[in-house]
């Protein structure tokens, strides 16, 4: 089972984290990611290219199905105007055991942040910025590769 969901609504972390426990799995790995309010920050826009996007993270998913024995896989990230403290993306994995779970759902994350297109600005005070990716991030997808 494969579920990837690009949406402006809210992270229901007890729905998605169910869902991959109902599948039968030895365990269930996952990573909620919140907005940071560091620097100043007071919101944060995701902007997203909709069909190139979710293609992206369904292509991720299938890539760690077919690298770990899961049982299910779960994406979901948010796109809009988020405050601080906001989850911005939730990914799980399940599978029969821990360490398939825990490295599938490392790999997503990993990978998630550097393959799939979303373009994020940040409100600061009456301004805002683009972010930039970061060189860690790439460090962190490359050891996948």
């Amino acid at each position: 089972m494969i579920r990837v969901s690009v949406d402006s609504a809210p992270i229901e972390l007890s729905v998605e984290v169910a869902a991959l426990e109902e599948r039968g799995a030895g365990g269930v790995a996952t990573f909620t990611g919140l907005v940071r309010g560091d620097d100043g920050v007071t919101a944060l826009e995701l902007e997203h290219y909709p069909g190139m996007t979710e293609a992206v993270l369904i292509d991720l998913a299938e890539a760690a199905t077919s690298r770990w024995e899961l049982l299910g896989v779960t994406i979901v990230h948010r796109v809009g105007i988020m405050t601080p403290g906001e989850r911005i993306v939730f990914v799980g994995a399940a599978a029969h055991h821990r360490r398939e779970a825990l490295d599938a759902c490392a790999y997503l994350i990993d990978r998630l942040k550097t393959d799939a297109p979303f373009w994020k600005r940040e409100q600061i005070g009456e301004g805002a910025r683009w972010v930039e990716a970061r060189a860690s991030d790439g460090d962190a997808a490359g050891r996948w590769l």
